[in-house]
């Protein structure tokens, strides 16, 4: 199994990077951790930079920016992709941060559309800045795109996101549509009393223009989103406000390792989902690592540190060398944090988020 060389070009699409000759592989490998899951997908921020504040999300003040130095050329990811791509993984997702903050996005979106193994390139956004730039990432090989909407309306938008503005975010998906870059998907973190009144408004909108509407239930990650179970909306609430307007059944099928459990309108409105890591966690099944943009791989959304791939990049260090470092954390992984959270929460002790330190979600990209 050969990595496409430098050299090699997309029809009609210049570029200024190029993937080194060394990178050539022959088999693909199948590597599982501890409890036999396939390491399958691979989220990589591209920075921790963002336009926005989240509240669920990003700190405002308590975030250590990592210095330019330190965060990993399109080179660099360009490599570990393909180091990635040998051990099986077959997915790839661009995440920040915001992604779309990084220059010349598209130049690395053209490098791994050319790593051979990959078979889909996703880009997770929050659309304010998708308007200018979705045709030019669908030349390069983008295949989709999911984009943060969490409120339709501008004043809970801005509770929300606490920079930005409602408008730039819905041209930036009229955009992605207009280009093709579908399906998109829609994801809407649901914080009770804060937007937990939009569920139905959200599914008309996406209904409306037929898009896959994802609910999230909040989740505590990182140390800093004040996370109680009290702004917890789980999801047998989502689903019974759902179907008092809009009747439903589950797909069909096996869910795999998707983490949206995944429904059908039976007016034939389309699809939505819910990802219920509180409440329903899935763990058992979680194919995915997430590589930061200072070059860590961390194995859960959850962690609270990450292993520094990033230094034997840059000391000289072979593919092979970095292929066999990878294997190693993820034959290590033993990852079950959501699993854990839900028996600490339905013990007599309960659960206390603070007393658990983990990477803020800004610098894993989601």
């Amino acid at each position: 199994m050969a990595l496409l060389l430098a050299g090699s070009r997309r029809p009609g699409r210049a570029s200024r990077s190029r993937l080194p000759v060394q990178w050539q592989y022959r088999i693909p490998r199948m590597l599982v951790d501890k409890h036999g899951r396939a390491l399958e997908d691979l989220r990589i921020s591209v920075t921790d930079r963002c336009n926005f504040r989240c509240t669920y999300c990003m700190p405002l003040d308590q975030y250590d920016w990592i210095s330019r130095d330190q965060i990993l050329s399109y080179e660099e990811i360009g490599r570990l992709a393909g180091v990635f791509a040998r051990l099986g993984v077959r997915k790839l997702r661009i995440t920040g941060g915001e992604p779309l903050l990084r220059a010349d996005l598209e130049d690395l979106v053209e490098m791994l559309a050319r790593v051979d193994g990959i078979e889909d390139i996703c880009l997770t956004t929050n659309g304010s800045l998708l308007a200018d730039k979705a045709e030019r990432l669908k030349r390069a090989g983008l295949n989709r795109l999911t984009l943060s909407l969490d409120s339709l309306d501008p004043a809970t938008f801005a509770r929300m996101a606490q920079r930005g503005d409602l408008a730039a975010v819905l041209a930036g998906l009229s955009a992605a549509i207009e280009t093709g870059l579908t399906p998109v998907k829609l994801n809407a973190v649901i914080e009770r009393g804060v937007n937990d009144h939009e569920v139905l408004d959200l599914v008309d909108y996406a209904r409306s223009r037929g898009l896959d509407l994802r609910f999230i239930e909040y989740m505590d990650v990182g140390n800093v989103n004040q996370w109680t179970s009290e702004k917890l909306v789980s999801k047998a609430e989502i689903l019974e406000c759902v179907g008092k307007r809009y009747p439903f059944e589950p797909l069909s099928g096996p869910r795999g390792s998707a983490p949206s459990e995944r429904y059908r309108f039976l007016d034939g409105g389309g699809v939505f989902g819910v990802i219920a890591s509180v409440t329903e966690p899935f763990c058992g099944a979680c194919t995915r690592a997430r590589l930061t943009a200072d070059g860590r791989l961390v194995t859960c959304l959850f962690s609270a540190g990450g292993h520094d791939l990033k230094s034997l990049l840059r000391s000289g260090c072979s593919d092979e060398e970095l292929s066999a470092a990878v294997q190693a954390i993820w034959n290590r992984r033993t990852d079950r944090y959501s699993e854990e959270r839900l028996a600490a929460i339905s013990s007599d002790q309960g659960y206390r988020p603070e007393a658990v330190r983990k990477l803020e979600m800004i610098s894993l990209g989601g």
